[in-house]
């Protein structure tokens, strides 16, 4: 097949056609957003005041010092948490590995506002470790709100990364180094830092800038036991919904800093993965070994503890769903009656949720599987480009792509603000990235050959890649939305800011209810979408035949 000759044909009109639907929903809101950040609010002309009282003003640069300082600590506890758990359960026999990896991806891929939401309740001013160790122990302990909070709650959330990153860079590592290391008389620990560590560190530093833009992009987590600890995400909605009656300038100001940020790290990502990293053929791969000696206790208590943590927010949801409420507080009597209002008054949520959720993946799946076909099979600039860019919304903070779509759609000719519309878009643009790599990682599997045979015996183009190519790419495509879905029913920073009375998601009802201390509601609908996550990703390792999660 030809690459990057020019051809008007049926596959110029779909890189067409994607170019224009990413420069309409993507392009043209960030440059919405930037026009907007350099606009005075009550003369609509030029102006850099936006930005100066950003840096001039205390009580706003002051959050993005906390963004910065809670990120990097998150950053670096989830590094020495994910790397040693990966190199445990990689490098010997744990008992359950099967199961206990199935409860580190469950905890990955629930929304972290359902986990700070979980921690208020046992380790709130109420909660019930709190009110434990107050009354029985007569000890006081430090609650869960502010900077060491938020600290926990996304350490937790955000380890699994580094867990399956340095997990699959450890299964390509040919294991005749070590044993080379080890006839010269290296120990096991000195093996790890001089052998091990070096192989694995392109793989763990890439990790851990994707660590550092999730926890730097979270809203959810701050807002609901941040306590006077403001950072940027929280900051910028807070901006935009309190000016929202006049223009939002400043808070587009705070934005497109934001989106200056992540593009910086996103940056930094790619150099580090495309310049640092190498490819290794792994002829003899790792083979567990059993424990020895008190290295085995020492092992389960540090990897059963920090899953039992992890864990305890989808336990605790699901258990306190099932209790009697009286006001905000839970009694110790078991009911259906949390269960019996989500569906009496916040039906239309759940089904706003698995609604949108299908259209955006509908949406999501074709457009994917067509950028991943013209992206590996049509080479040129112009795919180059569209590539590049559907990776980008996946750095862009939810708050600040919530705050785009609004400032570009407030007005005729597309006027989407207000409507499911506007979320759907949000959705499959914040989303798509998981189904396009999918889909694109099974094109590269898939030989060129059989596209050229069809084509030899007198079939079309477009023929040979809806009935061949498209149906050996299911399997890769529908893994990638099954990821897709799951992290579009979850979104919370940008459908916060998008949704109305009609349009609200589980996600939204369950911050609004828990921000109304209707903590019985906000259980069950937590409880609701765990189990929707849990049951997708039993889907996701049914289809793919995989007992694992690669990012």
């Amino acid at each position: 097949m030809n690459k990057g000759k020019f051809k008007f044909d049926f596959w110029t009109i779909v890189t067409i056609i994607i170019a224009l639907i990413f420069a309409v929903f993507l392009i043209y809101p960030l440059f919405a957003l930037f026009a907007s950040s350099f606009k005075d609010p009550v003369t609509g002309s030029f102006t850099l005041n936006n930005f100066a009282k950003f840096f001039h003003k205390k009580y706003y640069y002051k959050a993005l010092i906390n963004s910065f300082t809670v990120t990097i600590c998150v950053t670096a506890l989830s590094i020495l948490i994910g790397a040693p758990m990966a190199y445990i359960m990689n490098a010997y026999k744990v008992k359950g590995k099967g199961i206990l990896e199935i409860l580190i991806i469950i905890s990955m891929l629930s929304p972290p506002f359902i986990g700070a939401y979980s921690w208020v309740l046992l380790c709130g001013r109420s909660g019930v470790v709190t009110k434990f160790f107050a009354e029985k122990l007569n000890i006081h302990l430090p609650t869960i709100y502010g900077f060491l909070g938020i600290l926990i709650v996304l350490t937790l959330k955000l380890y699994p990364f580094i867990y399956l990153y340095v997990s699959g860079a450890l299964k390509k590592i040919d294991v005749s180094l070590s044993e080379a290391a080890e006839s010269l008389g290296c120990n096991p620990s000195k093996k790890v830092f001089t052998i091990v560590l070096p192989l694995i560190l392109p793989t763990l530093l890439a990790g851990g800038l994707l660590v550092f833009m999730n926890a730097l992009a979270d809203f959810g987590t701050p807002m609901l036991i941040g306590e006077g600890f403001n950072v940027m995400p929280v900051l910028i909605y807070s901006e935009f919904i309190s000016e929202v009656g006049g223009q939002a300038n400043f808070a587009a100001a705070m934005a497109a800093i934001m989106v200056f940020i992540t593009s910086l790290l996103f940056a930094g990502q790619k150099y580090i993965v495309n310049k640092k990293s190498f490819t290794m053929s792994s002829l003899r791969p790792m083979q567990p070994k059993e424990f020895k000696g008190m290295t085995g206790v020492f092992s389960y208590i540090f990897i059963y503890l920090i899953i039992i943590l992890s864990i305890i927010p989808q336990a605790t949801v699901i258990y306190t769903s099932f209790l009697n409420t009286r006001g905000s507080m839970f009694t110790s009597e078991f009911s259906l009656k949390s269960y019996r209002t989500v569906f009496s008054k916040l039906g239309q949520a759940i089904t706003n949720t698995y609604l949108y959720g299908l259209i955006a993946i509908a949406i999501i799946v074709f457009l994917g599987m067509f950028i991943a076909y013209i992206s590996t099979r049509k080479k040129n600039a112009v795919t180059s480009i569209i590539d590049a860019i559907t990776m980008f919304p996946y750095i862009i903070p939810g708050s600040v792509l919530g705050i785009t779509l609004l400032l570009a759609f407030n007005k005729k000719p597309l006027l989407l603000s207000g409507t499911f519309m506007i979320i759907v878009v949000a959705f499959v643009i914040r989303r798509l990235p998981y189904t396009l790599r999918s889909s694109a990682a099974i094109l590269y599997q898939i030989s060129e050959s059989m596209e050229e045979a069809s084509i030899s015996l007198g079939c079309s183009p477009v023929k040979t890649f809806f009935k061949i190519t498209a149906v050996m790419m299911l399997p890769g495509v529908f893994s990638g939305a099954i990821l897709s879905w799951i992290t579009v029913i979850n979104e919370l920073s940008a459908s916060v800011i998008l949704y109305t009375g009609n349009t609200r998601t589980m996600s939204v009802s369950i911050y609004t209810e828990v921000i109304r201390a209707s903590y019985g509601t906000a259980a069950a609908l937590s409880t609701i979408l765990t189990l929707t996550t849990i049951i997708s990703l039993l889907i996701f390792f049914k289809l793919s035949g995989k007992k694992e999660i690669s990012i």
